[in-house]
C-alpha cells in the first residue's frame, strides 16, 4: 500500500479500494524528488498518482511549494477540487489560478499564502511577472496533460515558469499519450527525466465500443438529434472547430434537447455551471473542443461523440478516454462519411471500429435489412420501413394487334344550346 495513512480514509471514502498501476509506480520516485514522465491510460487515476505523494512533502506555512499546470480552466478547477480534501488533511491550502476567472478574487486568495497552486500557464505567468506570485520556495512543478501543454505556445510558458523556480526544482510530466518532446526534456529543462510507462499493464478502462455512424454532412445534425433522444443517453460532443460547434449549437437551440457549450470565449461562471449541470445529469449533451474537454472526469459517462473526425491520433485517444473510466462501460461514436471512416481506421488502427446503426430506439452494431436506410434515421430514431413499390402499369406490346375501340361522336354543346333556346319560335319570313 503506497497510499499514506493520512490519506487512506479519504481515499476509501471516495470509493477506491485498489491502487492503479500508475499510482503504485510513481509514488516512491515522487517522494524521493525524482523528475519523471508518467504515462498511463486516461481515467487511470493520474491526479491522485502525482497529487498524494507530493502533498505529503509539503510544509504548511512555507510558501508555494507545489504548482500543477493544466491546459484548461475546467481541468484546473477539477484538479483543485479533487486534491483539496487531501491538502486539508496535511494542513495545506490549495488555490486555483485560471485565465478567465476574476483576477481580484484570485489575488485575495493568494494573500492567504497557499502551499499549492493549480493553474493555467498564461495567467500564472502574468501574476509572476507582476510580482504577485513568487516561486523561490517551489519544490515541484507538475505538468498535467503534458503532450498538450508542451506544444507551442505552452512549451515556452512552462519553460519560463521553470526558470523562475530554484534550479533543483522537481519536474513531473503526466499524460495518456507520448510526445516527441519527452525525448528532449533534458535539453529544454536542463535535467534528466525518467520515463515511467504503465500503459501496457494498466487495465482500468472498462468495455468501450468504438462505433462509426456513416452518413453525409447534411445528416450529421439529424443523427446528433436522434442520439440525444435515446433512453438514458448522455454524451460529450467533440468538435475540431469552434465555428462548427457554434453552428450546431444554434440548431440545437430550436429543438427539445438539453445541452450546453464549453466555449473559451464564455464567462468562467457560465462554463463552470455548464459542467456542473452536465455532471449532475441535467444536460444531455455538452459541446466541447479538444482543449476544453481535456482531462475532464465525468463519472459513468455513457458516450463520447466525435461530431468531426479528429485529425490526430492523440485527440481520438483523449476523447475516447472520457468514457469507460475506472471499469465503467461506454461508447465512442464517430459521425462521418466513408472518407472519414477510412481516415479514422488509418489514424487509430489499435481500435476495432465498427459500423453503428439505430434500430428500435437502440444503438446497435447489427445492420438493418436495407443498410442504406440507416443513413437517415426516422423521427422515432428507428430504421425506416421499406417504401411501397410503385404500381405496375400494364405494358402493351407494339407488335400485338389492338382491338378497335368505338369513338363516341363529338358533342356540339354550343349548337345544341342555341337550338333549345329557339325551340317553338317561328322563323321570320324571307
Amino acid at each position: 500500500m503506497t497510499i499514506s495513512t493520512v490519506f487512506e480514509p479519504l481515499w476509501r471514502q471516495a470509493g477506491f479500494t485498489e491502487e492503479t498501476p500508475i499510482q503504485t509506480a510513481v509514488a516512491l520516485p515522487l517522494r524521493q524528488d525524482e523528475s519523471i514522465v508518467g504515462l498511463a491510460p486516461t481515467g487511470s487515476g493520474k491526479t491522485l498518482a502525482f497529487g498524494l505523494p507530493l502533498l505529503e512533502k509539503l510544509v504548511p506555512g512555507d510558501g508555494v511549494q507545489l504548482i500543477i499546470l493544466s491546459p484548461s480552466q475546467e481541468l484546473a478547477v477539477q484538479t483543485r477540487d479533487v486534491l483539496r480534501p487531501y491538502a486539508q488533511a496535511v494542513g495545506a491550502s490549495i488555490v486555483g489560478i485560471t485565465g478567465s476567472a476574476n483576477v481580484k478574487r484570485q489575488l485575495e486568495q493568494l494573500k492567504k499564502k497557499p502551499e499549492v497552486l493549480v493553474a493555467t500557464a498564461g495567467r500564472l505567468l502574468e501574476l509572476v511577472a507582476a510580482g504577485k506570485v513568487r516561486l523561490h520556495t517551489l519544490q515541484t512543478l507538475v505538468v498535467d496533460e503534458a503532450d498538450e501543454l508542451l506544444r507551442d505556445p505552452g512549451l515556452g510558458q512552462v519553460r519560463d515558469l521553470a526558470m523562475e523556480a530554484p534550479a533543483d526544482v522537481q519536474l513531473a510530466f503526466f499524460s495518456a499519450t507520448p510526445s516527441p518532446m519527452f525525448a528532449d526534456l533534458a535539453k529544454w529543462f536542463g535535467q534528466d527525466v525518467r520515463v515511467i510507462d504503465v500503459r501496457a499493464i494498466d487495465h482500468t478502462q472498462g468495455a468501450v465500443r468504438h462505433l462509426f455512424i456513416q452518413t453525409d454532412n447534411a445528416h450529421r445534425e439529424t443523427w446528433l438529434r436522434h442520439l440525444a433522444h435515446l433512453d438514458k443517453f448522455q454524451a460529450l460532443v467533440f468538435f475540431n472547430q469552434n465555428a462548427v460547434m457554434e453552428k450546431v449549437a444554434r440548431t440545437l437551440s430550436h429543438q427539445q434537447i438539453r445541452f450546453a457549450v464549453l466555449s473559451r470565449t464564455d464567462r468562467a461562471a457560465n462554463r463552470a455551471k455548464a459542467l456542473t449541470d452536465f455532471r449532475k445529469g441535467k444536460l444531455t449533451l455538452l459541446l466541447v473542443t479538444d482543449l476544453a474537454g481535456r482531462g475532464l472526469d465525468i463519472p459513468h459517462l455513457p458516450a463520447v461523440i466525435n461530431y468531426q473526425t479528429p485529425k490526430r491520433a492523440e485527440a481520438y485517444i483523449h476523447r475516447a478516454g472520457r468514457t469507460g473510466r475506472m471499469g465503467a462501460s461506454g461508447d465512442v461514436i464517430t459521425i462521418g462519411d466513408d472518407h472519414d471512416r477510412r481516415d479514422l481506421k488509418k489514424l487509430v488502427p489499435q481500435y476495432d471500429i465498427v459500423r453503428g446503426f439505430l434500430a428500435d430506439g437502440r444503438l446497435t452494431t447489427t445492420p438493418p435489412a436495407r443498410e442504406a436506410d440507416a443513413a437517415a434515421p426516422t423521427p422515432e430514431g428507428v430504421t425506416p420501413q421499406p417504401k411501397r413499390p410503385a404500381p405496375v402499369r400494364p405494358q402493351v406490346s407494339a407488335a400485338a394487334p389492338q382491338a378497335s375501340v368505338p369513338v363516341p361522336p363529338k358533342k356540339h354543346k354550343k349548337k345544341r344550346a342555341r337550338d333549345q333556346k329557339n325551340k317553338g319560335k317561328r322563323r321570320p319570313k324571307a
